[in-house]
């Protein structure tokens, strides 16, 4: 029997639907944990410390990053995101199967460590469609979505190495894909026993 969790890691985009897929899994499955990244930009609204990041000034990020607290860390959009490392260890050692969303550059990272974790690329069916989403979520100014569609397409270009990727067009079939590669993947890592 497999001793540690599955680690799954989803990217995607700016305005792809990441947190949408997210939270739709996890109420699928409640028992996947769910890696709450170090970021040091601002609170978006309706977001909160430790629920959705753990908001932290840059001089706090920069010490944690040079004390190695960090799987992975990345500067995108001016702002440092990072994942603890000691977390995904606790919870993969706790045999608890973890999601994980973040960049590529961050992806690759984890790759480097966890390279028996599975990557999942969040796709959006259109460009068009993608600009809208960042249009309608109110959270950048107007040259902010054009530098996040020009960072989309860069980061379209690194699906190729992902294990699956899932055009999230409509919602709730993008979670069920993103369900169906979930369940296959601790199918396929662990052995059952079966009780007759």
């Amino acid at each position: 029997m497999d001793s540690t969790g599955q680690l799954f890691v989803l990217s995607g985009p700016s305005g792809v639907g990441k947190s949408s897929l997210r939270e739709g899994v996890r109420k699928r499955f409640p028992e996947l944990a769910y890696s709450i990244s170090y970021t040091t930009r601002a609170p978006r609204q309706g977001e909160s410390d430790g629920r959705d990041y753990h908001f932290v000034s840059l001089e706090t990020f920069l010490e944690m990053k040079e004390a190695g607290a960090f799987a992975e860390c990345a500067q995108v959009h001016g702002n440092y995101y990072g994942t603890s490392r000691a977390q995904l260890e606790k919870h993969l050692d706790d045999r608890r199967d973890l999601l994980l969303e973040i960049d590529v550059q961050g992806a690759r990272q984890v790759k480097e460590h966890f390279p028996r974790a599975c990557f999942i690329f969040v796709l959006p069916p259109d460009r068009e469609t993608l600009k809208k989403r960042l249009n309608e979520r109110g959270t950048e100014q107007g040259g902010d979505v054009e530098a996040r569609l020009d960072s989309a397409s860069r980061e379209l270009g690194e699906a190729s190495w992902y294990d699956y990727s899932i055009v999230n067009d409509v919602l709730e079939e993008a979670v069920e894909a993103l369900a169906a590669i979930i369940l296959a993947n601790v199918a396929s890592t662990r052995k059952f026993t079966h009780k007759s």
